[in-house]
C-alpha cells in the first residue's frame, strides 16, 4: 500500500510539471514556420512516465494533461482540446511500443521521442483534418511536420533523458514497473 501511495504521489508530481509545461507552451507565440506547432515539450514528462512507471502511467500522464491544461487554458471539449487530447494519446501509445523495443537495446530514448512527435503530428493533422473536412490539409502539412518533428523529438528525447538519470537519484530508486506495466 505505501508503495502504491508513493507512485501515486510521483504520479501527481508529474502530471502537475507536464501542465504547467501544456500551459506555458500554449501561452507562449513561438516563432515556427507553421501556425500552431509547438515544440512538444510537455512530452518528455509523458516519455518519463513511460520510462519510469509504465504505458498506463504515461498514458494517464497525457490525458490529464491535456483534460487539465485545456481547462485552464479555457479551452475544453474546443478544437484545440481535441487536436491535443488525439495528439497525446497516440504519442503516448507510439512511444510506449517503442520504449519495449529500447528495452531490447533496438532503439534509443530520443528515437523513441522522435517517433512519439512524428504520430502526434500526424494524428493531429487527421483528426484537423476530419473536423474541417479536409484531407488535403494532412498531404499538404505532413512532410512538413514530419520535418520538424525531428529536432523536436531529439531535444524532447535528450531532455527525457536527462530528466530520467536526475530522477532516479532523486527519488533513491531503479524505476518502477518498466513499459510493459
Amino acid at each position: 500500500m505505501r508503495r502504491n501511495l508513493i507512485e501515486a504521489t510521483h504520479l501527481a508530481v508529474l502530471v502537475s510539471i507536464a501542465v504547467v509545461i501544456h500551459t506555458v507552451e500554449a501561452a507562449l507565440p513561438l516563432p515556427m514556420p507553421v501556425p500552431g506547432v509547438r515544440l512538444g515539450l510537455a512530452n518528455m514528462i509523458t516519455l518519463l512516465t513511460i520510462v519510469l512507471y509504465g504505458a498506463r502511467s504515461g498514458l494517464l500522464v497525457a490525458v490529464l494533461r491535456s483534460v487539465i491544461g485545456s481547462l485552464i487554458g479555457g479551452t475544453f471539449l474546443g478544437f484545440g482540446f481535441w487536436l491535443s487530447l488525439a495528439g497525446g494519446v497516440a504519442c503516448t501509445a507510439v512511444m510506449s511500443l517503442a520504449a519495449m523495443m529500447m528495452r531490447n537495446g533496438y532503439l534509443s530514448l530520443v528515437s523513441v521521442s522522435v517517433l512519439g512527435a512524428a504520430a502526434h503530428n500526424l494524428v493531429q493533422l487527421a483528426v484537423a483534418g476530419a473536423i474541417i473536412g479536409s484531407a488535403a490539409l494532412l498531404r499538404g502539412y505532413f512532410p512538413l511536420l514530419l520535418l520538424l518533428a525531428v529536432p523536436t523529438g531529439v531535444f524532447t528525447g535528450l531532455a527525457a533523458y536527462y530528466l530520467e538519470g536526475v530522477t532516479r537519484r532523486a527519488l533513491g530508486h531503479a524505476g518502477g514497473p518498466g513499459v510493459d506495466g
